[in-house]
């Protein structure tokens, strides 16, 4: 029997490509998140409260920080809204909370921008909607408004255009220009070069009002996993502004996730994208927590960030009719994220750490040696015993009714013994 010949080349190793946008900068106090160029790709949410209500939204705003996200936006709409911004940010400072607010503006924020300058101060970000800044002769000036007050305060600029909200003017000038062609363009087509041109032309607008160009950063939002490809893609190599990803209403639950984590990823894989957000209509009783997890899961799953420890279990099969295993995953998954705001301080590189919970003999030993610290569950029909795997060794076996308590107190101390200051001390 002859032996198969060896390829001439390595396999590829698959890595996301590089970025190449500018890098611009978003502050409050002591905490500076850095959008584009080198740094990591954010993740970015959005709070559902009333904005009036400030105690109310800055607990929430409190709960999206400490899931992981690193900016927070909230609905600016109305004088009251505007007027409570500042205390909103008094709140989370009180908390020890310093993550940038961003100010979602639409139709009046020229005004109020310009009337309750506390609020334009306690923001470290806006996002302007170049649809609704005005009509006719109004929109450039009252977008300069808003531009001015970024400026004087040096704050970091997100020019959002959205297709649901789509510079109607600019859209007929199109396509009317579209009708002049030879070969006129798919209707999609135009809407597509309304969608950057109206990012671009207004990036660069804001630039000749006096805005940095450094500050700025650019989103083109569709709700069409392939639309969103290609805006995207156009759009990257029309500028060099970082750039912010999100399809928009994405829709709810498995159908929001997928959707959101297919467009994403082709994205991201390309270098496009500088920070994300995951529009999940949250459903009955779901925590709005949930698209910052999803968020980071993407990164996570891309290679491209590390939030918390990943947890590795298998799918179950005839093998593993017993639920103790999805059980004590699930506890085990819950557990490490609950842990997380404390853990990020107490014991830094946690987030990198790997457990394996699975479910019986076939791939549970390997894939708990693979892993930080895993345990394989007995299947249908197995011993019932538990081995436990530390850094790649057999460490101990579990048996009895209390295996779930007792593996999760080992990661405990596998937590503190390898990433405690002691453990990181020099010898």
């Amino acid at each position: 029997m002859q032996d198969l010949p060896i390829t001439q080349q390595p396999i590829a190793i698959a890595s996301p490509l590089p970025r190449k946008s500018r890098q611009a900068r978003v502050v409050w106090r002591n905490n500076v998140v850095t959008v584009g160029g080198d740094a990591p790709v954010r993740v970015q949410s959005m709070t559902n409260t009333d904005t009036v209500d400030a105690v109310e939204t800055a607990i929430q705003v409190r709960q999206l920080a400490q899931a992981g996200s690193e900016m927070v936006r909230i609905t600016v709409n109305t004088p009251e809204a505007a007027a409570a911004v500042p205390y909103i940010r008094e709140q989370l400072d009180r908390m020890g909370e310093y993550v940038p607010l961003v100010g979602d503006f639409h139709y009046n924020g020229h005004r109020l921008l310009t009337e309750y300058p506390a609020c334009a101060e306690a923001l470290s970000k806006y996002r302007i909607n170049p649809g609704n800044v005005g009509k006719g002769e109004k929109k450039d000036k009252q977008f300069g408004q808003m531009i001015e007050a970024a400026a004087r305060y040096d704050k970091a600029v997100r020019i959002g255009v959205n297709w649901g909200s789509l510079d109607q003017e600019l859209m007929a000038r199109l396509m009317d220009e579209n009708s002049c062609r030879a070969q006129p363009w798919d209707t999609r087509q135009v809407m597509f070069e309304a969608l950057i041109s109206s990012a671009v032309d207004s990036a660069r607008l804001a630039e000749s009002m006096g805005l940095n160009g450094d500050n700025i950063i650019l989103s083109c939002k569709v709700s069409g996993v392939q639309d969103l490809i290609s805006v995207y893609r156009a759009l990257a190599q029309r500028c060099d502004y970082a750039l912010h990803l999100g399809l928009t209403e994405a829709g709810m639950g498995t159908k929001g996730t997928v959707a959101s984590a297919a467009a994403l990823s082709v994205l991201l894989q390309e270098g496009i994208g500088d920070t994300i957000r995951v529009s999940l209509t949250p459903q009955p009783g779901e925590a709005r927590t949930q698209e910052v997890v999803v968020a980071s899961e993407i990164l996570q799953s891309l290679g491209l960030r590390i939030f918390v420890p990943s947890v590795t279990a298998c799918p179950g099969c005839g093998r593993t009719t017993s639920t103790t295993f999805q059980e004590l995953a699930k506890q085990i998954d819950d557990y490490l994220r609950g842990q997380m705001p404390l853990w990020r301080m107490k014991y830094p590189g946690v987030e990198a750490m790997k457990v394996a919970v699975m479910g019986c003999i076939v791939n549970g030993p390997g894939e708990s040696k693979h892993a930080n610290i895993g345990i394989s569950l007995p299947g249908t029909g197995e011993a019932p015993a538990a081995p436990v795997y530390i850094d790649g060794e057999k460490a101990l076996t579990l048996r009895g009714e209390r295996i779930a308590e007792e593996f999760q107190a080992l990661v405990e101390n596998y937590v503190a013994r390898t990433y405690g200051a002691t453990a990181a001390a020099p010898a």
